[in-house]
């Protein structure tokens, strides 16, 4: 893939003896979910103690050792900033003392209307600790008008638009969830005597824990001593989800199950409907590792075509979508693959993954292998063309970023310098569903599903007259 920056990955737990430990454990398996910053607050029903910091989860549990937080519940965070920078300001969950105790809250997802939110807290004199829409939250929960009422947090959720998952936590108790259309996936399983929460079922299977279900689109999920309690704080009035479909296509780990279906397999079909609508005669099927590795099997499976490795990952090297400035995104691709050049020499290949986005990251694999010998170079692509920028937590913000956004097929493919170039149709896309209404593609359709008209960017909700400190 000619990477995205991702969006984020959530893990809680309560009635779990050691919570920070599985906390851990869970963020540390959907770490691919974001790379910029982590963070894990646990509580044991009197204190809540917390450590968070930029880097890689295991790389901030190194600076804080996670034997301090002491209870049996408790929520973590990994975090790519799809909206505010990245700064030590900005690394979930949040943490704040409202009048009635402490608060913290993580967040994956966009919200669309957060600058208006923000805005009307602003000029009633609130102060803003990060440039994160995630916070715009924390103000309503504290807001007298919904603090002092009945059902507090579902009128707090129903102020917000757009698409989130969050957990949320107090010292008695941890909260899950989803926005009414569904964009977040958002599981819930059981841990020995306990609960937990992940964004993907991966990360429960990590932590030893066991699948239940899902946490609903529009529902609240309380857990606390006297159990899990369920609600609901938004009716879809829509009658369709809009899950992303890109969790299936790329987002996701290939051992999960995301909106009900098992990510390989969803894959796999991908690759044999891309093997039937774009067939070509070629001697192996190579797959890039690892965001094309399922797809490729199924094109394989379906066209024949023997599967091979002609790139082989370094997996010391993080994945190129997460780096935030493109410079770092050409450099680490180079890093990242190196060609096998006694396979793809004299060879007609097929490359295999997911989706191009900018096209210079694969136009750089093409050059890669042409000079390892390959004489023919088919590319295939398990998804349609990226033609229009999500508002709903992946960050390619403008059309202008996007090749499919100013090029059509035959040009992406002179750019790419290939010999052909296939994309699997929308209806391809969706065919592994049961009922395909229930799937976001506005990134490939451009109907979206919530009106982005309130979104400026990943930036919006920053001070640019303010700059804040970075700590270590």
């Amino acid at each position: 893939m000619s990477k995205l920056r991702e969006e984020c990955g959530l893990f809680g737990v309560f009635g779990a003896p050691e919570a920070a430990t599985p906390i851990y454990r869970g963020l540390f398996s959907i770490q691919h979910r974001g790379q910029e910053g982590a963070g894990i607050v646990v509580s044991d029903g009197v204190k809540v103690r917390s450590v968070k910091g930029l880097g890689l989860v295991n790389e901030v549990v190194a600076r804080h050792p996670i034997d301090e937080l002491k209870g049996d519940r408790g929520i973590g965070h990994v975090r790519y900033s799809t909206t505010g920078s990245s700064r030590i300001q900005n690394v979930q969950p949040l943490v704040v003392e409202c009048v009635d105790g402490i608060w913290a809250i993580a967040h994956n997802g966009n919200l669309v209307n957060a600058r208006k939110l923000r805005r009307m807290y602003q000029e009633a004199g609130a102060i803003f600790q990060t440039s994160t829409d995630s916070e715009v939250l924390v103000h309503l929960l504290a807001d007298p008008l919904y603090r002092t009422r009945p059902q507090r947090v579902a009128r707090a959720l129903n102020e917000l638009e757009g698409a989130f998952a969050f957990l949320m936590m107090t010292k008695d108790c941890i909260m899950a969830t989803r926005d009414a259309f569904g964009f977040r996936p958002l599981s819930i399983g059981r841990i020995g005597g306990g609960w937990a929460v992940a964004s993907e079922t991966c990360a429960l299977v990590q932590a030893g824990a066991t699948y239940e279900r899902d946490v609903e689109p529009g529902e609240l999920i309380v857990i606390d001593a006297n159990g899990l309690h369920s609600s609901v704080f938004r009716e879809n009035e829509s009658g369709h989800l809009a899950q992303c479909v890109f969790e299936l296509v790329y987002f996701a780990r290939p051992d999960s199950r995301v909106f009900g279906y098992n990510v390989h397999n969803v894959r796999c079909a991908y690759g044999m409907k891309l093997a039937e609508e774009h067939p070509v005669e070629a001697d192996i099927v190579v797959p890039v590792p690892d965001s094309g590795n399922s797809a490729a099997i199924g094109f394989s499976q379906r066209s024949g075509i023997p599967l091979n490795a002609g790139f082989i990952r370094n997996h010391y090297v993080g994945r190129t979508f997460i780096m935030p400035d493109a410079d770092d995104r050409a450099n680490g691709v180079d890093m990242k693959l190196a060609v096998l050049p006694d396979v793809v020499n004299q060879k007609r290949i097929v490359i295999v993954d997911d989706s191009i986005v900018r096209g210079t990251t694969m136009r750089k694999r093409i050059e890669l292998l042409r000079a390892a010998g390959a004489s023919e170079i088919h590319v295939r692509i398990s998804c349609p063309p990226t033609m229009f920028p999500c508002v709903y937590g992946i960050d390619f913000p403008t059309t202008e970023e996007l090749i499919a956004g100013k090029r059509d097929v035959e040009a992406i493919r002179s750019f790419l310098g290939a010999d052909s170039l296939g994309y699997l149709s929308q209806e391809g896309l969706l065919s592994p569903f049961s009922d395909p209404r229930n799937f976001c593609c506005a990134c490939f359709t451009g109907k979206y599903p919530v009106d982005p008209a309130g979104m400026k960017g990943k930036r919006a909700l920053e001070n640019s007259s303010l700059e804040l400190g970075l700590h270590p």
